[in-house]
């Protein structure tokens, strides 16, 4: 018997927008090769419908469109239609969705969540959208069938604060062939950064470090600022104006272009200081980049020794990439050490594999519940 999933809590399938969508663009037809009846709820206008397995069902629900309640409004508009479809069991992103956990439970779907990182800490938060996370989180302890983080740091810090730890499942990485090197660039000679450009993410911290750098070194910047930003776009704007070396080229939904970009880089920067392990690091890792990251316990969890690791000085980050180019050798071991690293211990097939089995696990701890009533 075809046993029934639903995906709930990413911006639908397939999406290129972060983390989450990653994720499900590998699980969602994993699934469906493997016999399940896959649904993934999502978003209005935020697919690639061109890329879609058409044996995934996909579901548009309806929502708030503003940054304080999207992601409430949209998860609990799915959450009504999953239990109306009565799914078996349940994949749920996000713990901003741990307040409809009690209504998936009445309605005796069981659920496997990805908690994500610790929300509450990004910077573009304000202080009450940081305790609706906070909550969401309790919330998610007390509800979920079972939990999962992408990094053992998160796992720790569920269990010291929270009481609860979850099973560890990380993002995984494409090993791509060789690419091409994008027109007007050389390979090994550019600077790449690849990230939503939110504070977090260290984007002033690069921007200054790339002023400190002759103006001839090529800068690539993969990544989309929110909607209505008015400090990082004409700060990309003006470095574009001055300098024909610094191309920006917004959100990349092109896999191809991206890995090759990363295959190419002379340096890639990681300036992810919030979360646990980035799929585009990782990523990175598996395309070959030098790596030079912000120095958190994730990061330095996920690359452990292949790559650099810099504080929050811009001085000290352009110091870290004018030494990394100037260096051959240390490029050349760095990124075979990444892309081994990655082979390792960030292969697709292992995570998809650890997924299936957790849910295949909570719908069987659920149907055995059943039959005992």
């Amino acid at each position: 018997m075809r046993r029934s999933v639903a995906i709930i809590g990413s911006r639908g399938y397939p999406s290129f927008y972060g983390g989450f969508e990653t994720a499900v663009r590998h699980l969602a037809p994993y699934l469906a090769d493997r016999g399940w009846d896959v649904t993934v709820y999502g978003r209005r206008g935020q697919t690639v419908d061109a890329l879609a397995d058409p044996r995934v069902h996909r579901v548009a629900t309806d929502g708030i469109e503003s940054t304080s309640l999207s992601t409430l409004s949209h998860g609990f508009t799915a959450t009504i239609a999953a239990l109306r479809a009565r799914h078996d069991v349940a994949l749920v992103m996000n713990v901003a969705n741990g307040y409809f956990l009690p209504l998936l439970r009445l309605g005796r779907i069981p659920t496997v969540v990805n908690v994500d990182g610790v929300e509450w800490e990004r910077a573009k938060w304000g202080q009450l959208a940081r305790f609706v996370f906070r909550l969401g989180a309790r919330l998610t302890r007390l509800a979920a069938t079972t939990l999962v983080v992408d990094a053992r740091a998160i796992g720790d810090y569920w269990q010291r604060t929270l009481g609860r730890g979850g099973v560890f499942i990380p993002y995984g990485a494409d090993a791509p062939g060789p690419l091409p090197v994008m027109d007007s660039l050389i390979d090994g000679a550019y600077i790449l950064f690849v990230a939503r450009l939110v504070p977090e993410n260290s984007v002033h911290q690069f921007l200054d470090a790339v002023e400190e750098l002759d103006a001839a070194v090529p800068v690539v910047v993969v990544g989309a600022p929110p909607v209505g930003d008015t400090v990082v776009t004409p700060r990309l704007e003006d470095l574009a104006r001055r300098r024909a070396s610094f191309h920006w080229l917004g959100q990349v939904s092109d896999d191809d272009l991206l890995f090759g970009l990363w295959q190419h880089a002379g340096v890639y920067v990681h300036g992810h200081t919030v979360g646990g392990t980035n799929p585009a690091l990782v990523q990175a890792m598996a395309c070959g980049a030098p790596v030079v990251a912000r120095d958190t316990v994730f990061n330095r969890e996920v690359l452990g020794e292949t790559g650099v690791f810099v504080g929050d000085s811009s001085r000290e980050l352009s110091d870290a990439i004018k030494g990394m180019l100037a260096s051959p050798a240390d490029r050349a071991r760095l990124s075979a050490a990444a892309s081994a690293r990655a082979a390792s211990s960030y292969s697709w097939p292992s995570v998809l594999e650890a997924y299936e089995r957790e849910l295949v696990s909570a719908a069987d701890r659920q149907a055995r519940a059943a039959g005992r009533r």
